[in-house]
């Protein structure tokens, strides 16, 4: 049987990503490495590797910093999803050019369809749209109480959960509201605590 958690099996990288992606505010270095490790101790991510090519006990296992990141541009580990099931996840950081950092955690689709055949192809054809909140709605709460992890200790703009986020989202474009219809989940500060908005469609 297929394992959603082996690093060299390349089905479980396709099909492209579904991410919790927080836009943390202006360019800080440290503000950064304490997302960073929130991040990987809300998620509870098992080993931290550098390379998909090889299995995690065939490669050593580097810190969980921005230097990190920057050498190797991915971070890389196992995660279990809220129904328990490891599969493999990956960390990315974008540096924009007005200075905003985004730090995203990724769970790649391939992986995710192994574990629950719901998934498919989506976001694509008949597993798209309002039919694929059946699987998400559980998934998307779940980052969420990550994201609200995270956020105890480190403030961040906006929080977004969805297929591959849509980079022309941001805190300062969205106001403090969210989009009557949403394909992504929000995650907006409000008053000190975070309020949670899910997908719809």
């Amino acid at each position: 049987m297929a394992d959603p958690a082996a690093f060299t099996d390349p089905s479980n990288w396709h099909g492209g990503f579904y991410e919790l992606s927080l836009e943390l505010g202006d360019r800080d270095d440290g503000r950064l490495q304490r997302a960073l490790t929130a991040l990987w101790r809300a998620a509870a991510i098992s080993g931290c590797y550098p390379s998909a090519d090889r299995e995690p006990p065939e490669q050593t296992a580097v810190p969980v910093t921005v230097a990190s990141l920057e050498e190797f541009g991915h971070l890389r580990g196992i995660i279990r999803l809220h129904e328990g099931t490891p599969v493999v996840c990956g960390c990315v950081v974008t540096r924009l050019d007005d200075g905003a950092d985004w730090l995203t955690l990724y769970l790649p689709q391939g992986a995710l369809a192994r574990v629950d055949r719901r998934v498919g192809g989506f976001p694509f054809g008949p597993d798209g749209g309002a039919v694929s909140l059946d699987w998400r709605a559980a998934l998307d709460a779940w980052l969420a109480e990550v994201a609200g992890q995270v956020f105890q200790e480190v403030d961040f703009r906006l929080g977004l959960i969805g297929f591959e986020i849509d980079g022309d989202i941001s805190a300062d474009g969205l106001r403090g509201s969210v989009p009557q219809e949403r394909w992504n989940g929000y995650l907006l500060p409000e008053q000190g605590r975070l309020r949670y908005t899910p997908a719809n469609r």
